[in-house]
């Protein structure tokens, strides 16, 4: 069972004592406890529900991932950002999650010394540099948005700010990682269930010389990875979005912005400040469960009963919870927006015209020898996929889409998501 202060779960004292039994053995209490620590009803429960968690965070981050590094187009200051993201993210799934669930399962820790100092400190890396890369997408907004004038970041500034994010998120845990540690309770044995045979109780925890520090330690993460990230995220969100609110537009004459470019803008502007406020929301939804509880576990006076039921049954859903914003986050930096949706469209659009454009190179070489093209021949389009390929000089096919070319105005249509949102601020 790990002892992290990031992931801290059941510990042997909160064991349902209905399930264990004492007795004493050569002057030593032995507590004996079962091997499940639930049913297999509960158990299947909280599987499900991590499983689904573990696999929304799989394919939406790795989705994301793929999208960034197949398009040299997409990478974008605020783009870069976003797939350090997904990255944190998907070793928050990879590392947190299996064990976590294994470890709110099962009782005590299976997997040995090495695994217990990598999985704490995988865990603890891994979380910080996403939340801290939530602080620099928030950051990157806030400039571009309340000083548009200001010089923007470029790809070499954001790529030494996501370098210096994993270096804090290392710094900031080292010290978990030094006092992570198996220990065997010599006092708690545990029963299998399959022959009734005992084996000895090891447990993966942080082994502080004593509790103060182990309260400090706990209240500098928290201040670092929860209170402050939390604090500047919802304050640079909150001025975007009273920014975009006060933001208005042109006179129609002159401006060159119809009433339909008004409305599509204004319909934008709505739809950015209400992702911020989701954002918002959500980090602290999120997050706050789980550090109320190790806030109390280290600081709270608990008896028996209410420590039992808080890291049996509260724990795990404190940690879906968290997992669950790993999960949620490429769904709103990365499908809310635009550029992320047309690069994910763009990747399929490229195989169905590649197969179009194999079947029109087929047609003209069994058509060669009883016909001419012509110099320019006309467009041969699709009309039920509104993807057409063109034949130009020398034979040679380009890719177009048909509907975005047919729908194009004379008001170029203003993309409110993600690097682009500054365009509002200046209109």
């Amino acid at each position: 069972m790990t002892h992290n202060p990031l992931l801290l779960n059941t510990t042997w004292e909160g064991l349902d004592p209905s399930n264990s039994s004492r007795f004493q053995e050569s002057s030593v209490q032995i507590t004996y406890v079962d091997f499940y620590l639930h049913k297999p009803s509960v158990a299947a429960v909280f599987t499900v529900s991590y499983l689904l968690i573990f696999l929304v965070c799989m394919l939406g981050n790795g989705v994301v991932c793929f999208i960034v590094l197949r398009s040299k187009n997409m990478r974008t200051v605020t783009n870069l950002f976003i797939l350090n993201l997904a990255i944190s993210d998907l070793l928050v799934g990879i590392f947190c999650v299996p064990t976590t669930l294994v470890d709110n399962i099962i009782t005590g820790w299976p997997f040995g010394s090495v695994v217990c100092k990598m999985s704490g400190m995988v865990q603890g890396i891994s979380v910080s540099a996403s939340v801290f890369t939530l602080v620099a997408i928030a950051v990157d907004r806030f400039r571009c948005i309340v000083y548009p004038f200001k010089q923007k970041l470029t790809i070499a500034t954001s790529k030494m700010i996501i370098v210096v994010i994993w270096v804090l998120a290392v710094f900031i845990m080292c010290p978990s990682g030094v006092m992570l540690q198996v220990t065997k309770e010599q006092s708690v044995r545990i029963v299998l269930s399959h022959n009734n045979s005992t084996r000895p109780f090891y447990w993966c925890r942080e082994n502080w010389p004593n509790q103060e520090m182990r309260k400090i330690y706990t209240t500098v993460l928290f201040a670092n990875i929860y209170l402050a990230p939390l604090s500047l995220i919802v304050i640079m969100y909150a001025r975007i979005g009273f920014v975009l609110f006060k933001t208005t537009l042109p006179p129609m004459r002159g401006s060159g912005i119809g009433m339909d470019g008004r409305h599509t803008i204004s319909r934008k502007k709505k739809r950015v400040i209400m992702m911020l406020l989701v954002v918002a929301l959500l980090f602290i939804l999120s997050w706050l469960p789980l550090w109320t509880l190790m806030m109390l576990s280290d600081y709270a006076s608990l008896t028996e009963h209410q420590y039992r039921v808080i890291n049996i049954y509260v724990y795990p859903l404190a940690h879906w919870l968290a997992f669950f914003n790993s999960s949620i986050n490429p769904i709103i930096y990365g499908f809310f927006n635009e550029n992320f949706r047309r690069g994910f469209q763009a990747a399929f659009k490229f195989q169905l015209c590649s197969a179009d454009i194999e079947r029109q190179r087929s047609y003209s070489h069994r058509i060669r020898g009883n016909a001419v093209l012509p110099v320019q021949p006309p467009a041969l389009s699709r009309s039920h996929s509104g993807l057409g390929a063109v034949l130009v000089g020398n034979g040679k096919y380009s890719c177009h889409d048909a509907q975005s070319s047919a729908g194009r105005s004379d008001i170029k249509e203003q993309d409110l998501i993600m690097e682009d949102l500054e365009k509002v601020s200046q209109i």
